[in-house]
């Protein structure tokens, strides 16, 4: 909204003639104006009466004695406090010359005597509104700059107003105290030698310099930037280009220390690597705390082609102990003992491959043959021996990025779970394990149960640690899950199915998709 100005609102007007008369005439043509008056008869009290006052218009007469109104025009526009009124020449002089150098000195306009009413009144009316608005206008850019001098003052990172040659005009305190160096110092000093290490390429740009030169904005970060007693810091810098229409005079430059973010970021990842080592070790932990609990089951399992190995040897012996050899029944023998030494071997190999740590990180694999090495490793647990495991699977599943060393673990722990929860309550169902595709970037795994189900509430407390529902559990198998899904970049849950039991799940990002695709929602 613009405001409006009153021409005769607190508006002075200084008079200045050293004939009584014309101050009369000029007097009583303005005395009803709503204007306040002041006069002076001589340029002495003029300037001391306009330094006092700074009236926004003056009527001033050229030919005076002593000070003529030439040189007292001249004194005032050299004065700060009197340099904006507007000057208004009185004289009977009407040629060229006199206006000429009235105007040259500074004066606004220019009256002839005698005096015409209407035209002086029209005129001290249009230079008052005029130096009305400007002082307003000037008043206003004072408190605009006041207010960004307050606002860049405040503000905690540096600041620099540069020329197109990189040399900085403007340096808020903030830049002063960053760089070590008063703001009078920075100021008129290039911020490229000042600032900038040698570089070795001399045809490269240094930072900064495409926006000073060719007006690009630039935003970089960990830039080592020199202060002025030779010491560098690293720091993160926005540079915008300076333009008044299409032509550029250099760039603002805004720019903050980052030393104490780059260490916490640094203490950050190296708290981040130690949580995952602890959390690879805890994983372990809880791989060699499994197999304790499936030793016995282990322990049966190799037994039996051990035996097996055995009896079939003692028969071979008994074979060939007799005088005639039947070499065929013989072969038939010694390839059962190969059989069950590769039966008691592939039960070894899995063995060792679920206790190693991981080493190789993510793999794209294949969740039917997972599921399918990891069936087989809970079905040998003789406690788990007495339910069953059925495996659906789509034949279309795509395969997925993850651990197979973590995820067989996760599937292993909610399958044993499932079997113990089945047994509990004597029933002979088994235990459903399935796989599908859940929309277009992770496959789903499901372990369901027909056990009693959980309790209410669990949903807010079954993945936290040491929490279990079991009477002699520690509660770190479904934390430990959690853990170890999220770190494949997939989801765990579980739901509770109508007709009882219970369905835990877990999710893992299909091999190409997104990293996102299976997260939390």
């Amino acid at each position: 909204m613009t405001a409006v100005v009153s021409e005769t609102e607190e508006t002075t007007v200084l008079l200045v003639d050293d004939n009584p008369q014309n101050l009369k005439v000029l007097y009583e043509t303005l005395k009803d104006k709503g204007y306040r008056l002041l006069i002076a008869n001589d340029g002495e009290k003029a300037l001391d009466l306009a330094h006092r006052h700074q009236p926004e218009v003056i009527l001033l007469d050229i030919m005076m004695p002593e000070l003529d109104g030439y040189q007292v025009c001249q004194r005032l526009k050299a004065d700060p406090v009197t340099s904006d009124s507007a000057v208004v020449f009185l004289s009977a002089l009407d040629d060229v010359q006199a206006k000429v150098k009235g105007f040259s000195l500074g004066g606004a306009d220019y009256i002839s005597k005698p005096f015409q009413a209407q035209e002086v009144i029209a005129r001290v009316k249009t230079h008052a509104r005029v130096i009305r608005l400007e002082r307003e206008l000037q008043a206003r850019n004072r408190q605009l700059e006041n207010d960004q001098a307050r606002i860049l003052n405040a503000i905690s990172e540096g600041i620099y107003g540069l020329d197109a040659g990189g040399n900085i005009v403007f340096a808020n305190p903030a830049a002063a105290l960053i760089m070590r160096s008063p703001v009078e110092e920075l100021i008129g000093r290039n911020f490229f030698k000042l600032h900038m290490a040698a570089c070795g390429d001399e045809s490269a740009l240094l930072p900064v310099q495409a926006t000073c030169q060719q007006g690009v904005a630039e935003n970089q970060r960990d830039i080592a930037l020199r202060r002025a007693d030779g010491s560098s810091f690293p720091a993160e810098y926005r540079s915008t280009p300076k333009l008044e229409g299409d032509t550029l005079y250099g760039a603002v430059v805004v720019f903050r220390d980052i030393t104490t973010e780059l260490e916490n970021e640094q203490e950050l990842d190296a708290a981040r690597e130690l949580v995952q080592e602890q959390r690879d070790q805890l994983a372990h932990a809880s791989r060699l705390s499994t197999m304790g609990e499936m030793a016995a089951g282990f322990a049966h399992e190799v037994n039996q082609p051990l035996t097996a190995i055995t009896n079939y040897a003692r028969v071979a012996k008994r074979m060939m102990a007799k005088d005639t050899l039947d070499r065929e029944l013989l072969q038939e023998t010694l390839d059962k003992i190969e059989a069950q030494s590769h039966r008691a071997s592939e039960i070894i190999r899995r063995i060792r491959r679920f206790m190693k740590k991981p080493a190789t990180g993510k793999e794209v694999l294949s969740v039917p043959a997972l599921l399918e090495d990891t069936r087989q490793f809970a079905e040998v647990d003789m406690r788990n021996n007495e339910g069953g495991i059925e495996v659906t699977v789509d034949d279309s599943l795509p395969e997925v990025l993850a651990d197979p060393i973590q995820v067989q673990q996760v599937a292993l722990n909610l399958i044993r779970n499932a079997l113990e929860a089945t047994r509990g309550t004597g029933s002979s169902i088994p235990v459903e394990v399935s796989a599908a595709l859940c929309g277009s970037g992770c496959v789903r795994i499901e372990v369901r149960d027909h056990g009693t189900g959980l309790p209410e509430g669990a949903e807010d407390k079954l993945f936290l640690p040491f929490y279990t529902t079991k009477q002699d559990g520690m509660g770190i198998g479904l934390s430990m899950c959690r853990s170890l899904i999220q770190a494949q970049g997939g989801d765990i849950g579980f739901e509770r199915p109508e007709d009882g039991g219970a369905r835990f799940y877990f999710t893992l990002p299909v091999a190409g998709a997104a990293a996102d695709a299976c997260g939390a929602d």
